[in-house]
């Protein structure tokens, strides 16, 4: 399966469930104790990361996305400490602060990377489970998909109000159950157990065949238009309506810690499914999420960029649109590899021809071609009003869809000085209007060994000439 990333920005997803703060002591256990037979640990640092709900709000911001959070947490520093982490991703926090209940609390100990000890510190949250159902549904008119983190904590007690509340306004619903009741998630679009908890409610299996057929038995029973089971090590399997099972192989290459892999799911899939992304492309994007945070200790999120360089290094995707900084990565990858990047720019203002057999020519001169791309404003800048004539996302779309060109980047400023000096391709080129010592960006690639070229000039192939022609056609 080849794999794109989704533009995930301004997409307005919400989240609720069971927020928490989980806090990590790390040290070194070098003796046991002399009191009990238990290790000591000499703590050398600490840090605060947002946990269950929490985290996957973090993780749906961390691709582009515009997140909301409904969720309950203490009037204490606890609450406070959560919510000046998610401010500072770029997470709407929407919480209900309770005055008697206190923010869930995880505490983690871990030497050499090893837990070695959790102590949690929690309260029934039931009380504001109406409270919570109340603010998603006022919430509703403005999302485009709901993501419940069920941790059983209480703060969903009223999930199938939720549920009920979200088919009604059209809004996509997904859950990542917890508990031996699936009964409380019936109708729900998609539900993520993992397989522990799926066994606990279709009971034990001993072939893959009978796992797949109790997993469509259960998606039918429940309603649901996907049902996603997480298997670890044994990676994941869909089930949907009309369609055969989808298995998936576990992607990670390093296990640390499978703290929060449910979370990267839940927030991945979600956002892929409410992008357009086909429900097996959509399994495809979080089971490679999945493989990147348990590589992670601890709770952890996935950006855009590590997809799409994971997805380079897989072969199985990683082109089209993607923002300056994660191309920075993804080249570096490819540079490692022995692979010669070429780069060119342009407006591209109308692509025709001239254009195609230019980018073809690109691409033929090393391993991949990088397109950067003037914005609109820039474009009139330098073509003037009413250019352009197409707009950034549509010229942006067109030419990651040709099959010469691997990664195209927008730039908003008149030149592509500083995309090159980011980047520093192999080899620089421009159309045979161009002189390669005029070409912006020459000395960067030349002081760096690589080539600056000029290639071959086709008259009477220009968008000027198109809009000329077309402006020339009889009413």
């Amino acid at each position: 399966m080849t794999l794109s990333i989704p533009n995930f920005t301004g997409l307005r997803i919400l989240v609720a469930g069971d927020a928490m703060l989980d806090e990590y002591w790390f040290g070194e256990a070098s003796r046991i104790s002399p009191e009990a037979p238990v290790p000591v640990v000499r703590t050398g640092s600490s840090e605060h990361r947002p946990g269950g709900a929490a985290n996957v709000a973090l993780n749906a911001a961390a691709l582009g996305a515009s997140v909301r959070l409904v969720a309950v947490v203490g009037r204490d520093e606890r609450g406070d400490a959560l919510e000046r982490a998610l401010d500072a991703a770029g997470v709407q926090c929407d919480f209900v602060r309770s005055p008697e209940l206190p923010t869930i609390h995880k505490l983690r100990v871990l030497a050499r990377n090893q837990q070695l000890m959790r102590l949690d510190a929690e309260q029934p949250l039931d009380a504001c489970g109406s409270e919570v159902a109340e603010r998603v549904e006022a919430a509703l008119p403005t999302t485009d998909i709901v993501l419940l983190s069920d941790y059983g904590k209480g703060s969903l007690s009223r999930v199938e109000a939720l549920i009920e509340a979200c088919l009604a306004a059209n809004v996509r619903v997904l859950v990542d159950p917890k508990g031996r009741d699936f009964t409380r998630y019936r109708r729900a679009n998609v539900l993520t157990p993992n397989e522990s908890e799926f066994a606990a409610v279709a009971g034990a299996w001993q072939q893959d065949d009978e796992f797949l057929g109790k997993a469509q038995r259960l998606r039918a029973e429940l309603e649901l238009d996907l049902l996603l089971v997480t298997r670890g090590p044994r990676g994941m399997a869909l089930v949907s309506v009309g369609a055969p099972p989808v298995t998936l192989a576990a992607q990670a290459r390093e296990v640390f810690d499978v703290t929060g892999a449910g979370d990267t799911v839940l927030a991945l899939l979600g956002a892929s499914l409410a992008s357009g992304a086909p429900p097996a492309h959509a399994a495809a994007l979080a089971n490679l999420g999945a493989g990147i945070v348990v590589g992670k200790i601890g709770v952890a999120s996935v950006s855009r960029a590590e997809l799409s360089l994971a997805l380079h290094r897989r072969g199985s995707g990683g082109r089209g649109l993607v923002e300056l900084d994660e191309l920075v990565a993804i080249v570096a990858d490819a540079k490692s590899r022995g692979e010669r990047i070429v780069m060119t720019n342009g407006c591209f203002d109308i692509l025709h021809a001239g254009h195609v057999s230019y980018l073809e020519e690109a691409k033929a001169l090393g391993d991949r071609l990088i397109v950067a791309v003037n914005d609109d404003e820039s474009v009139t800048r330098l073509k003037g009003a009413p250019r352009p004539i197409t707009p950034l996302a549509d010229r942006l779309a067109v030419l990651a869809g040709l099959a010469a060109v691997d990664w195209v980047v927008p730039f908003s400023e008149d030149t592509p000085a500083g995309v090159v000096e980011r980047i520093v391709p192999d080899i620089l080129v421009k159309g045979g209007d161009w002189r390669p010592k005029d070409i912006v960006g020459s000395d960067t690639v030349l002081a760096h060994g690589g080539e600056v070229r000029s290639l071959h000039f086709r008259p009477g192939r220009s968008t000027s000439a198109l809009i000329r022609a077309i402006r020339e056609l009889p009413e």
